[in-house]
């Protein structure tokens, strides 16, 4: 009997997971099929209890539900209930159980176009908002202790850290503080919405102090490249556009609900293609 997974948000048309993981099904040959549902937030209860009831597996939340999901789930990860966002929900023993994906998918992303140990690095993440929080959170449990945090709200990058369980040696900045030092940094995150299409001239800072060889990471990918990717890349910087993370944040789902590892290459391809972008 063919099992049934999906993606649920508003809007979610745009959602590029379902041919993603569909093409997975198909090649490594899984009876399943991923389907994109449209829910808005007052329907949002009754949903899980309908996908529940008819034999769901699995399903990926997207905005807005990514918190407002979490009270009506069995179970919560850990780490998914400290970033206080569920991204990939599993069947377990009956019921539907919680998981943040985003994080360690940005992780293994970076470490895939740049390097395995990232324990000594000295990060600045851009940004304090859901994306800022899942990934801070993630490198934190992953043992990458130096991360400091900038923002337009200061208070709220100091929310992020103090609000944070697990160990780590982070300062909140404002955006011109952290301009001023980006030298000390070897890895910049970018997590913010600035410079995202149509507003693609947008860049949250300057590059002008960044060191040779840092590694500069956004989570946009449209475009492939931002203004502050590019303002990086001519200062001599290693650059990654966000859709490694949207990559493997979606195999690491996958591999939580078939036990199976999809093909990272693969997903990227099919994914990239159907954006209209190259691979670099």
């Amino acid at each position: 009997m063919m099992k049934l997974y999906g993606v649920i948000g508003d809007p979610i048309a745009q959602s590029m997971s379902p041919i993603m993981h569909n093409e997975e099904f198909k090649q490594l040959k899984v009876d399943a099929h991923y389907q994109p549902f449209h829910i808005i937030h007052q329907d949002l209860k009754t949903a899980v209890e309908g996908m529940k009831a008819i034999g769901i597996e699995g399903f990926n939340v997207t905005a807005p539900h990514k918190t407002t999901i979490m009270p009506f789930l069995d179970g919560i990860d850990p780490l998914a209930q400290a970033i206080g966002a569920v991204n990939t929900v599993v069947r377990e023993s009956g019921g539907f159980w919680g998981y943040n994906t985003d994080g360690y998918g940005f992780i293994e992303a970076l470490q895939t176009a740049w390097k395995e140990d990232l324990s000594n690095e000295r990060v600045l993440i851009i940004g304090a908002g859901g994306a800022a929080r899942a990934i801070y959170y993630s490198l934190l449990a992953r043992d990458v202790v130096n991360v400091d945090i900038c923002n337009r709200s200061v208070a709220n990058a100091e929310k992020m850290i103090a609000e944070c369980p697990y160990n780590g040696v982070s300062k909140a900045l404002t955006l011109d503080d952290a301009e001023e030092r980006l030298a000390n940094y070897t890895l910049i995150i970018q997590t913010t919405s600035i410079g995202m299409y149509p507003d693609i001239s947008d860049s949250p800072m300057s590059m002008e102090n960044l060191s040779v060889d840092t590694f500069v990471s956004d989570i946009i990918y449209n475009p492939f490249e931002t203004a502050i990717l590019k303002e990086a890349k001519k200062r001599g910087a290693h650059t990654q556009n966000g859709l490694g993370m949207f990559i493997h944040q979606g195999a690491l789902a996958f591999e939580k609900w078939t036990n199976m590892k999809p093909d990272v290459d693969r997903m990227t391809k099919i994914v990239t293609k159907q954006l209209g972008g190259e691979l670099c």
